[in-house]
């Protein structure tokens, strides 16, 4: 058997995702008739491919609750502690209450595991064939520079999750995950944490060069400033800070953050000013039951939405001012009547509007990949840790666009920190970033004293941060499939 990566993904697989995304390609030859050779020719049919990338970022793979990215943003959000199911749901409840991350037989392991190395398959057959392809060089450099951030991006996410946290200034020998960098049936042994980092820093460095003077068509495609952005994240996570802040300012510079008004929108539209990266859910190409407004939003018409709804933690709720346009976006009494929600919609407190879908019978609602208030907080949080003086006014620059009545913080040390990771959290709420922050900053999770209930998180409430279920196990699919593969402590 060949390892998951092989077995799951044959390039045909993305052929067929191609349908939707370029009717000139297909019309030269039938879909199942398309090889490798002629797909990987020239750079207009790489490009093809790498649309079709763009569109496998909101595929569903299997069940329903499996839809691209958006999927794996909520897992990451609902194993953390700032999203609170109100009532039990059958929908991630293993991710809620933990079980998933010490069952290697898991569907939740796997998908986050497939779904990753299905998109590094991919971008490794754009990247392994550009320099080869019949094209002009510009096109060369734009299709392989967005290849090589999606590689480095995917390799990024899985060694956050099944590696132990990288450790600044330590020699990060602990096993990662395997590194990838061919379209071939070879199976790969897990390299250490530091050689995974290597390599996504390798290949961000190239795409920072390849992608200068691209101009992106929209905000599925990935240019210069999503490359920066992505620099900079990583660069946090491992403790570089004087490289994370430069990028983060980099890649923020020109941008602009949103209104109020556009705040309280719904955090469904990917031309927003302030959106970097995102993925646009067409009529044509939507998963009504599987999207993510089915999930996240307030407003769809799904069973899950309508007896479940996404709460906000209580103590973090209770942490903003009502001065902050974010106060808005959460509903203390859970009637949202605003929204002027249908009788059958179980109420709760606590309840989030911040994502809504275009209405009540259509669930598409854009998913938000990165944006410019992260490079803020970025920037903040690098230049506090540094020590540097600016660090409160980058963050008052932000904040002040959230909350009117906010002023320029006087606190210095770690109790500046504390308030830009405060900020992090009621910003960046439900767009997947809080167990990753958790463990990256050595953390432990704590439900405790808020809105969580113990018999829905299966007593789940308190995880040290040297716990073990921090790396989750490797899918048994893969270790079953690969011999190489050694297994995360039982």
């Amino acid at each position: 058997m060949k390892s998951i990566y092989i077995k799951l993904v044959s390039f045909f697989s993305l052929v067929t995702v191609l349908v939707s995304c370029s009717d000139d390609f297909l019309d030269k030859k039938p879909t199942e008739f398309v090889d490798y050779t002629a797909a990987t020719k020239t750079t207009e049919n790489l490009m093809t491919t790498l649309n079709g990338i763009h569109r496998s970022l909101y595929v569903r793979y299997n069940n329903q609750n499996e839809n691209g990215l958006g999927s794996l943003m909520q897992q990451i959000d609902i194993a953390g502690d700032d999203v609170v199911f109100p009532i039990t749901n059958s929908w991630y409840l293993q991710v809620y209450n933990w079980s998933s991350f010490s069952n290697s037989n898991s569907q939740d392991l796997r998908f986050q595991y497939r779904t990753y190395y299905r998109i590094i398959r991919n971008a490794n057959t754009i990247i392994n064939a550009t320099d080869a392809a019949i094209g002009p060089e510009s096109d060369k450099k734009i299709v392989k520079g967005q290849a090589l951030l999606y590689r480095a991006f995917c390799h990024y996410q899985l060694v956050q999750l099944f590696g132990e946290r990288y450790v600044a200034g330590g020699v990060n020998s602990q096993l990662g995950i395997p590194v990838i960098l061919t379209v071939g049936n070879d199976n790969f042994p897990r390299s250490t944490v530091e050689e995974v980092y290597s390599q996504i820093n390798k290949d961000l460095d190239e795409a920072n060069i390849l992608l200068v003077g691209y101009t992106k068509l929209n905000n599925s495609h990935l240019d210069l400033k999503v490359a920066q952005g992505l620099k900079a994240r990583v660069a946090l996570t491992q403790g570089n800070w004087a490289i994370a802040a430069d990028y983060a300012n980099k890649a923020r510079a020109g941008k602009t953050l949103m209104s109020m008004t556009d705040y309280v929108a719904g955090f469904n539209d990917f031309n927003n000013v302030e959106w970097m990266w995102g993925s646009h859910i067409n009529e044509v190409q939507t998963d009504y039951f599987g999207n993510f407004g089915a999930y996240m939003s307030r407003n769809y018409n799904s069973t899950v939405i309508r007896s479940c709804p996404k709460a906000i933690n209580s103590k973090l709720y209770n942490m903003i001012p009502e001065t902050d346009i974010r106060f808005k976006i959460f509903d203390k009494t859970g009637n949202h009547t605003a929204l002027s929600l249908p009788s059958n919609y179980a109420k709760f407190p606590y309840t989030s509007q911040k994502f809504l879908s275009i209405s009540t019978g259509d669930s598409r609602c854009d998913v938000p990949y990165m944006r410019v208030a992260e490079m803020y907080l970025i920037e903040a949080e690098a230049k506090a840790r540094l020590g540097r003086t600016d660090a409160a006014s980058v963050l008052f620059e932000f904040e002040k666009t959230r909350n009117p009545s906010c002023t320029l913080s006087i606190k210095t040390g770690q109790d500046l920190i504390d308030e830009i990771l405060l900020q992090r959290r009621i910003e960046l709420w439900g767009e997947g970033f809080r167990f990753y922050d958790l463990k990256r900053t050595n953390s432990p999770l704590d439900r405790t004293g808020a809105n969580h209930d113990s018999g829905i998180t299966n007593g789940v409430m308190n995880v040290a941060s040297n716990d073990k279920r921090w790396q989750w196990l490797i899918p048994q699919a893969e270790i079953n499939a690969n011999p190489l593969i050694v297994q995360n402590p039982l």
